[in-house]
């Protein structure tokens, strides 16, 4: 498969876009022609390349004959994309280029409204969460980070309390409620300690 991929890419793709290229360059019409040609079967092969992948990769020689084809289409002795062209899509796309205009021109309207019609509802979308962002003001964002705020307070606390031992609770709720010794009872008691 691999192979196949890296021979598709060289002689499928980079071949014949060096030639047009050149064919550009020139401005050889003979040789437009020839690589529009190419260039034609080459997108229609790729379009039923994708189907025929799902279906016949288990066929033996499948990617080999893959390459074959790719082969003869760009070959100047086979001229493959010049005959497939002549002989198949010339005739088809000329009795049905009408009615897929009209189908393009219906995909490309359709397309268009369904842009328009999403692109009004997101920007209704957009000015009404305006409005409703500018109605509620700026005392709305501040009231919810105050409720943010007070809510990490609570829970520092709620841990702060399961994690301080009861004696310093005791000692500090003893504060609150006792006034203060003073200084000469506190040095008075200090004394009586060390000894």
């Amino acid at each position: 498969y691999c192979s196949f991929v890296f021979s598709r890419l060289i002689f499928g793709t980079l071949y014949p876009a060096y030639y047009s290229y050149k064919a550009v360059k020139s401005k050889d019409i003979k040789e437009y022609v020839k690589w529009m040609m190419y260039w034609i079967i080459f997108a229609l092969f790729t379009t039923a390349e994708t189907f025929t992948d799902i279906f016949l990769c288990w066929f033996p020689f499948y990617y080999e004959l893959k390459i074959a084809f790719v082969a003869w289409l760009l070959s100047p002795y086979t001229k493959g994309s010049s005959l497939l062209y002549r002989k198949f899509v010339h005739p088809t796309l000329s009795s049905k280029e009408k009615e897929i205009d009209d189908c393009l021109i219906q995909a490309k309207d359709r397309s268009y409204d369904a842009l328009v019609h999403f692109g009004k509802r997101g920007l209704n979308v957009a000015a009404t969460a305006a409005v409703m962002a500018a109605s509620k003001g700026q005392g709305a964002l501040s009231e919810r980070l105050r409720s943010f705020s007070m809510q990490d307070l609570s829970t520092i606390r709620g841990d702060s309390s399961s994690t301080v031992p009861p004696s310093v609770t005791v000692r500090t709720s003893s504060k609150q409620s006792h006034p203060k010794p003073s200084r000469s009872a506190s040095e008075g008691t200090g004394s009586s300690g060390k000894c």
